[in-house]
């Protein structure tokens, strides 16, 4: 099974309405309520991919009961090994325009957890190791998780053997990075904050000499970027989409990508082109963790992967 760390989950709300105007009242056409955060993003697009997926992190208060009651009724495959806290799990609302696609993020701050229920969750977590095929940690921290808590995860994943993948930002990226992961997906400004470089592979190939063993940066709709010990790739999609969904969930759905490449045992152009689609197609989706599953297929034979570097 797949593994999937969540630290700070949220239950998204998604409104859609033709325009957003400032100041104004609006009528909202849709709402959807699904359960959220970076980790059960990644765990929904495994769970349509067919991926055994085992969810964990925080849950608490009436949000967190509603966000694992939206879980079970989930027509992925995912288990719930959530941990329960006494403070309410946040929100965000994302507000999708249709006329134009764009999209704005409001996230609520995250719960505050404590010292007993970190231990909690570190106990839950050493026990799903041992059947896990990879691990993949994702997002941010919420109050009370010291800075350092997914360098701590990495280095038990290693211990138990359990390849990791880090997507997060910030001084917990750096820390995590630092503890060797074995891949690390910052985004373009992620990576420019973590390196002070714009260059895409420069930064990348410098994120890489930070620790981790591979890091994978996304362009947004330029694609991708991997530096590797076996070279440096770049991989794009054949036309940059029309934004018609909710492109918030498309970073998420290139770690199910690689994370299912990765237990595949694929080669890094094909674990590249498998996350360019998935990321496009979750662009196509109304809601973050869901992919247009119909423009995958189409777009994966597509995918454009070149070796800009090869091994040293």
């Amino acid at each position: 099974m797949i593994l999937t760390v969540t630290l700070n989950a949220a239950l998204d709300i998604t409104h859609r309405l033709p325009e957003l105007v400032p100041g104004a009242s609006h009528r909202v056409a849709e709402v959807i309520e699904r359960p959220g955060g970076k980790g059960l993003n990644v765990a929904r697009v495994l769970g349509s991919l067919g991926y055994e997926t085992v969810v964990t992190g925080f849950a608490g208060g009436p949000t967190g009961a509603v966000l694992r009651e939206r879980l079970a009724g989930q027509p992925q495959p995912i288990r719930d090994s959530l941990v329960p806290i006494a403070a309410n799990t946040r929100r965000t609302l994302a507000v999708v325009e249709t006329t134009s696609g764009g999209t704005t993020q409001l996230n609520e701050p995250g719960p505050q957890v404590t010292a007993d229920e970190w231990a909690a969750f570190l106990m839950t977590y050493e026990a799903l190791l041992p059947d896990a095929e990879a691990v993949a940690l994702c997002g941010s921290l919420p109050p009370g998780i010291h800075v350092g808590a997914y360098a701590e995860l990495i280095r038990r994943a290693r211990t138990a053997g359990v390849p990791s993948v880090l997507d997060t930002s910030g001084e917990p990226l750096r820390r995590g990075i630092a503890a060797r992961p074995d891949l690390a997906k910052p985004n373009a400004d992620e990576l420019a904050q973590l390196t002070g470089s714009r260059e895409p592979v420069r930064a990348t190939r410098d994120a890489r000499r930070r620790g981790a063993h591979t890091v994978v940066s996304s362009l947004g709709p330029d694609g991708m970027l991997a530096a590797t010990a076996d070279g440096v790739w770049r991989a794009t999609a054949p036309a940059k989409p029309k934004v018609a969904g909710n492109p918030t969930g498309a970073g998420d759905a290139a770690v199910a990508g690689l994370l299912s490449g990765l237990v595949d045992s694929l080669p890094w152009p094909d674990r590249l082109s498998r996350a360019v689609a998935l990321a496009t197609a979750a662009v196509l989706a109304p809601t973050a963790g869901d992919f247009d599953r119909a423009a995958y297929e189409r777009l994966l034979p597509g995918i454009a992967v070149t070796e800009l570097l090869s091994a040293a």
